[in-house]
């Protein structure tokens, strides 16, 4: 999914992954949601998904993730309406140029990351490559030495150094005795005050290099409050464990942090590099937050009754193509079940929090510059060896979750509501420029079409429309 352009390759790996994936789990995950929603009430909750949402202490959590998604839509649809018609070059009649994306062409499984496909849209592929996984291979890299460069990372900051236990225990490569083991990466805590470790199967890349970051993350929040009572031992959201780790990432995909590790022979502020780096950070940062966002939505509905099993496939594919812009590449019908080919559904993992971590990590992210006396553009920010950036966030991380998240998000970022001011000003050069490439190429901004397939919402907001105009008169 990630390298071929083959289009009825994509097409013939994503349908049958979710033949024998998805579909053999449906009755599974029947029986699941009736069990996770009988808990759920027997613990004062409406019905499962409520019982995600409470954890948040937040009257309306939908509305307000929604009215962020509102926020980052206009720019969410001018890099959509750039990658369709890059990926038109190579998919030619596959791509509608004013319609949905198909969803096997987008570098992975699902749909989710879209930085896998970087190198079919580059802006400038002509300078300094940021993606530096040849350079890794050529300087044989290793992943211990991927994993060792993480630790430093953070020991850089005046962070805690991973125990060594952590080193005896975690599994960093596929093993080659034949064991069979689940490599999608994951962090731990034993809950022992010492145990921490991860489970991946690295493979020398970039792209599993900011992986490494992202789940040290998870690990230096254990260690941060793993001296608070076990009630205690968590994020202060489920937002923030998954923002701590994408925080640091956004330093390390830097031009400037990848020539300070030797992985970029110069560091060059220029500004083709500054749209190449901008553009491939958005395809797996704005590329990813529709997605959760629709997921999670589906899910909501599942659980609240909203939505029966006979219904399943066709609410997750309105969401799918009315909030995230994709369609599938063949049709699909009830019997399917495209959600249990999902590795975070199977598993019972809450999706919202991906959604909000991608948002809060860029306020985290303006914060810790701050701190760190960065001055310039935001996305220019390395907080790489500052001390006082570290300092900042052991400040948030040792409270653990024995404080209400807004005290967490004040103490780190002085606000106590999450917002997408910070994220949007990261983004804004590329913003601009998205603007004024797309316009020259008269691009279609969006996928409504005549094949859109309006939600409740849109319908409303028309029939209001027109009930006003009638009553104003033309």
């Amino acid at each position: 999914m990630a390298k071929s352009t083959d289009y009825e390759e994509l097409k013939w790996a994503w349908v049958g992954f979710r033949d024998a994936v998805g579909r053999a789990n449906k009755p599974h995950y029947i029986r699941y949601v009736e069990l996770a929603n009988e808990i759920a009430m027997a613990n004062g909750h409406p019905d499962q998904g409520a019982y995600w949402r409470s954890k948040y202490e937040v009257e309306d959590l939908e509305g307000d993730a929604y009215k962020i998604y509102q926020r980052i839509l206009p720019l969410y649809k001018q890099l959509h309406a750039y990658v369709r018609r890059k990926l038109s070059i190579y998919y030619g009649e596959e791509i509608d140029l004013k319609g949905r994306l198909p969803a096997c062409v987008l570098g992975d499984m699902w749909g989710r990351f879209w930085g896998q496909i970087y190198r079919l849209v580059v802006p400038y592929p002509d300078t300094p490559n940021i993606d530096v996984t040849d350079e890794m291979v050529k300087q044989g890299y290793t992943p211990e030495r991927m994993f060792n460069m993480t630790d430093e990372f953070f020991t850089s900051c005046g962070l805690i150094p991973a125990p060594q236990e952590f080193w005896d225990h975690s599994l960093i490569k596929k093993p080659s005795d034949g064991r069979e083991v689940v490599c999608h990466p994951s962090a731990l805590d034993l809950l022992n005050g010492k145990d921490f470790r991860i489970k991946m199967c690295t493979e020398v890349n970039m792209f599993y290099f900011l992986i490494i970051h992202h789940e040290f993350g998870h690990i230096q929040y254990y260690l941060q409050y793993k001296d608070l009572p076990l009630i205690f031992r968590d994020g202060a959201n489920n937002g923030f464990h998954e923002a701590v780790g994408e925080v640091i990432s956004l330093s390390v995909g830097t031009p400037k942090h990848l020539f300070e590790v030797g992985l970029l022979e110069e560091n060059i502020e220029d500004e083709e590099i500054d749209i190449n780096f901008l553009l491939k950070t958005a395809l797996n940062t704005i590329g990813t937050l529709p997605f959760s966002l629709a997921l999670e939505q589906w899910r909501y509905d599942v659980f609240a009754g909203k939505v029966d099993q006979d219904n399943w496939m066709k609410r997750w594919w309105e969401l799918k193509e009315t909030v995230v812009g994709v369609r599938p590449p063949v049709e699909r019908t009830e019997e399917d079940c495209d959600p249990g080919a999902m590795f975070h559904i199977t598993i019972d993992y809450p999706f919202l929090g991906y959604f909000l971590r991608t948002i809060m990590q860029f306020q985290f992210h303006k914060a810790l510059c701050e701190a760190a006396g960065h001055t310039g553009p935001l996305h220019r920010c390395d907080i790489y060896r500052s001390k006082e950036a570290g300092s900042k966030l052991t400040q948030m991380l040792r409270m653990g979750k024995s404080k209400p998240w807004r005290d967490a998000m004040e103490a780190i970022t002085g606000q106590r509501e999450m917002s997408a001011d910070a994220i949007m000003e990261y983004y804004a050069p590329l913003m601009e420029w998205l603007e004024k490439t797309n316009a020259e190429n008269e691009e279609y901004i969006g996928w409504d079409g005549d094949s859109a397939r309006p939600n409740s919402a849109s319908v409303l907001l028309l029939v209001i429309s027109a009930f006003v105009w009638y009553f104003s008169g033309p």
